[in-house]
């Protein structure tokens, strides 16, 4: 393989082949180090006379068996030691230098990743902003003709005489400027829970029903709207709730964060375990301060309804809301912020 191609880069662009023939400091290093020592051996046993016969051979050159293999022993085991150390340090070096690269390029297909999935939701919050438009004006419609049909009147029937109204002993009076809110019914506890998971999908029409019953109620539609805000900025980052796989926290756990506690007594409430959903969060948090704003308002109205909404609700119904979209999205946010350490 020529050298043209042993450097020629990935697709990624970074994940270069390092090259491999280049000598390094450490073999330079080897290389000096045998090369004295050939020679340190060289003049022992060449140059120095045996002390016992000055006027005989030198010691390195009287023939004995044994004794010439531990003259070999002594003269290349240290070699051969200092070149396993040399490639012990150069197979090192290879390894840092490869786990480098590796973790460049998966950091690349990492923002590479993220960048489309930005691409890709902006068309897919307008597709779904405008299929949700059309659905609330065709519910809008549906309504206004329900009413119309049940206003209109068979005019060739004759009208019923009024009968007398009899007083209602445990009819409340509603005095002048009583608010729309409180003539409404009030909202069932399923169909809140229902509203704070959002719908499924566009035919999901028991999940828009309970959405447009929850949206009247005052306080239901704040915590909503902020829950649909915190949820697009989030989906901005690729991050979705659908994702995510918490480690619920039992209905006991909620009903003493419902009641003030805070820190570790309710440290399971925050079981979002994605790191990769957490770091993007907290990056998130704080570099816009849009984003920041918009999760503290969040995490407070969540604070507030929960700690009215717990004093009525059975375990199976905290459950229930621990697992919605919303519930899900507090847990992120709340650990991030965190109210949970």
């Amino acid at each position: 393989m020529s050298e043209q191609q042993q450097s020629q880069p990935t697709p990624l662009g970074i994940y270069d082949r390092p090259q491999r023939n280049r000598l390094s400091a450490v073999e330079i290093i080897a290389f000096a180090l045998s090369v004295l020592w050939l020679i340190g051996a060289a003049v022992f046993f060449v140059v120095l006379v045996d002390p016992e016969s000055p006027d005989g051979p030198p010691a390195g050159l009287q023939v004995d068996n044994l004794r010439f293999v531990m003259t070999l022993l002594a003269v290349f085991m240290p070699v051969a030691m200092i070149w396993v150390a040399a490639t012990a340090a150069r197979s090192a070096r290879v390894m840092r230098e490869e786990s480098a690269r590796l973790q460049a390029a998966i950091d690349a297909i990492r923002h590479s990743y993220v960048a489309q999935v930005q691409r890709q939701s902006v068309g897919t919050e307008s597709g779904v902003a405008k299929k949700l438009d059309e659905i609330a004006a065709a519910a809008r419609k549906t309504e206004t003709a329900l009413a119309t049909f049940s206003s209109s009147r068979d005019r060739s029937r004759p009208m019923p005489q009024p009968r007398p109204s009899e007083p209602v002993e445990d009819q409340a009076p509603l005095p002048l400027g009583t608010p729309a809110e409180e003539l409404a019914p009030a909202l069932e506890r399923s169909d809140f829970i229902r509203a704070l998971h959002f719908p499924e999908t566009s035919e999901d029409e028991a999940g828009f029903a309970a959405l447009r019953r929850a949206l009247k109620d005052r306080q239901a539609s704040q915590l909503i709207r902020a829950s649909q805000d915190v949820l697009t900025l989030l989906s901005q980052d690729g991050i979705y709730m659908d994702d995510l796989r918490p480690d619920m926290a039992r209905p006991e756990v909620w009903r003493q964060f419902a009641e003030g506690a805070r820190g570790k007594s309710v440290a399971s409430l925050g079981g979002i375990r994605d790191r990769s959903s957490l770091a993007l969060t907290a990056g998130r948090m704080r570099q816009d301060p849009i984003f920041r704003d918009a999760t503290h308002h969040f995490l407070r109205l969540f604070d507030r309804m929960f700690q009215e909404f717990e004093p009525t609700a059975d375990d199976s119904e905290i459950s229930d809301l621990a697992d919605t979209r919303t519930a899900r999205a507090f847990m992120l946010l709340g650990r991030v912020a965190g109210i949970f350490d």
